[in-house]
């Protein structure tokens, strides 16, 4: 009788172990998830409900060239104007940005054409071209670069996530030691320090640590907060 009720609650102490086992396991997940995806950073008083709207639309529009997995192509392509676009599944790394700004109502091929059609000497003349080109000039990044000085909000090149001065949707642009140069869109994840992942193709579009990885020579807010 005895030896019969420890086979009949062997189950049962079993069951409970695995239970518990199981909720030492979530508990662990749950600690981690919360540490590389915590929740969006919250206002700062020098930014509206309106352009709060405006960073998440943008994040949302970098982060579906994460899951569209966008290979890295920088190409020279006739697109339309306005709202022209490369195909698809391809793209330049500028591309993220533009496509990111665009799911926020911001066509910036149209802008930045405008702006340079009106004040052609103000932006680099790397490429010895006399006059606009609507299908490359926004999708190379000093053009980019200088179009953000003018118009957008320019903000400290230095990480320090104790000051939160990245925020998601920010845009951050960086020089290669070979001197190459490369953007992305700020993730609203970040690293077990607090530094902010970004969203960036450099061969596939892809969420990453990558912040601090090469030196930054650019990080801006665009659209700028309303008066």
């Amino acid at each position: 009788m005895k030896e019969t009720g420890i086979c009949l609650h062997r189950p049962f102490i079993v069951a409970l172990v695995i239970c518990a086992s199981v909720l030492v396991l979530c508990a662990g997940s749950f600690t981690l998830l919360r540490r590389a995806d915590p929740p969006c950073p919250g206002p700062s008083e020098e930014i509206d409900e309106e352009d709060l709207a405006a960073c998440d639309l943008i994040l949302q529009g970098a982060r579906a060239e994460v899951k569209n997995r966008t290979r890295y192509d920088d190409s020279y392509v006739a697109i339309p104007y306005p709202g022209g676009d490369v195909a698809p599944g391809v793209g330049a790394c500028t591309d993220v940005v533009i496509r990111a700004l665009r799911n926020a109502g911001i066509d910036l091929q149209k802008r930045i054409h405008e702006d340079m059609s009106s004040n052609f000497d103000q932006y680099p003349g790397n490429w010895g071209l006399s006059e606009a080109d609507s299908n490359i000039d926004h999708r190379r990044i000093p053009n980019q670069i200088r179009y953000f000085e003018r118009f957008g909000q320019s903000l400290l090149l230095e990480v320090d996530a104790g000051e939160e001065q990245w925020q998601r949707g920010d845009l951050v642009y960086w020089r290669f030691p070979d001197g190459r140069q490369h953007c992305g869109v700020v993730s609203d994840r970040v690293n077990s320090d607090g530094v902010p992942l970004v969203i960036h193709n450099a061969g596939i579009t892809r969420e990453e640590d990558c912040l601090q990885r090469w030196e930054i020579i650019g990080h801006f807010r665009y659209p700028v907060e309303h008066d």
